[in-house]
């Protein structure tokens, strides 16, 4: 069978692990808040690129302490106090690994793909989840959005993800991502995309049929 796929992309959270979100949606939940509300608040518009503190804490332009403090603002403007470090202790007690999305990567580069993480994450958060994969195993690339200075959905870290790969064609990729803001940057590209749900077994599915 000819291959129509070189490599394959790959977010963190939410792909590897259950999403980041549904942690800022229980914590809205406890305030009170109607659905979504603290996930805008701490997260911003995710579907875009923007001065959110959130974004710019992606990007490595600001610390964590600074976004705390600025999300924190942005709750009291909207009667709700926002504790960002909150948030994410409720997303670090449900961290698991997800084993068959591992073995997955495994057994692509076994089969001669070339793989790639690329994930929007923050510079205080990379010593620990640099520790949760082997990630030197698992990928040719792992591209950090706070070391780059670049954040999905902007096109520019997933074309510099595919240089790095060694100029990889878009159309030739594939990227799984829980978040469909992402996935929808990456297909304007000519990036195949792969949504993946809480059960990704669904996702891996359709990955086989690009693979296999």
């Amino acid at each position: 069978m000819n291959r129509t796929v070189d490599a394959v992309l790959f977010d963190l959270g939410g792909v590897f692990t259950e999403s980041p979100f549904s942690a800022a949606e229980s914590f809205g939940a406890e305030l009170g808040a109607e659905p979504g509300h603290v996930m805008e608040i701490v997260f911003g518009p995710y579907h875009e690129d923007t001065d959110h503190p959130w974004h710019r804490l992606e990007r490595g332009e600001i610390t964590l302490d600074k976004a705390h403090e600025e999300i924190l603002a942005l709750g009291a403007e909207e009667g709700l106090d926002v504790d960002l470090y909150r948030v994410l202790s409720a997303i670090g007690t449900d961290a698991n690994m997800r084993e068959p999305v591992v073995q997955r990567v495994r057994r692509l580069r076994e089969d001669g793909y070339r793989t790639a993480l690329i994930t929007n994450n923050a510079r205080e958060f990379r010593d620990w989840w640099w520790k949760e994969l082997p990630f030197d195993e698992l990928f040719d690339v792992v591209v950090d959005s706070s070391f780059v200075g670049m954040r999905k959905p902007d096109p520019k870290i997933f074309r510099h993800t595919l240089a790095l790969l060694g100029d990889v064609p878009p159309e030739r990729a594939v990227l799984l991502d829980d978040f469909e803001g992402n996935i929808n940057a990456a297909v304007r590209l000519g990036i195949r995309g792969i949504l993946v749900a809480a059960d990704p077994s669904e996702a891996l599915a359709e990955l086989d049929s690009l693979t296999t």
